[in-house]
């Protein structure tokens, strides 16, 4: 993925005072604007330990489309109105996405199974 120029953004927002819940319900509703800009995933994490912390990241296929979400109507008026619930700065990272993975199924393993052993079958590769 890292060839076609795609990746995944990574903002990092730390809450103000007593902020964190207001600024966790705030990154609920502008993550998913990002799929009208081009993410095909998005998500908000936030850290058990500091409470205040968030990640927010998006992946995009290219670093324009994040620009695009980043500096685009929506964005722009929701930083601007909510600027007090967190510390800023913020900078957005961008990093290449290396690789991926999880587990699935086991009928979706086999729904996407194309050749070699069947599921559960040992190959002796001498």
């Amino acid at each position: 993925m890292a060839s076609s120029g795609g990746g995944v953004i990574h903002l990092v927002w730390y809450s103000t005072g007593l902020r964190s819940d207001k600024l966790q319900a705030l990154l609920e509703e502008i993550a998913p604007v990002s799929t009208r800009y081009g993410a095909t995933k998005y998500t908000v994490h936030r850290n058990r330990e500091d409470r205040h912390k968030f990640l927010q990241t998006a992946t995009f296929n290219s670093k324009l489309e994040f620009d695009r979400y980043w500096t685009g109507e929506e964005f722009t008026a929701w930083r601007t109105v909510n600027s007090g619930f967190w510390q800023v700065p913020v900078y957005p990272v961008w990093h290449d996405l290396v690789c991926e993975g999880g587990v699935v199924s086991e009928s979706e393993a086999n729904a996407a199974w194309t050749g070699g052993a069947p599921k559960g079958e040992v190959v002796d590769a001498a």
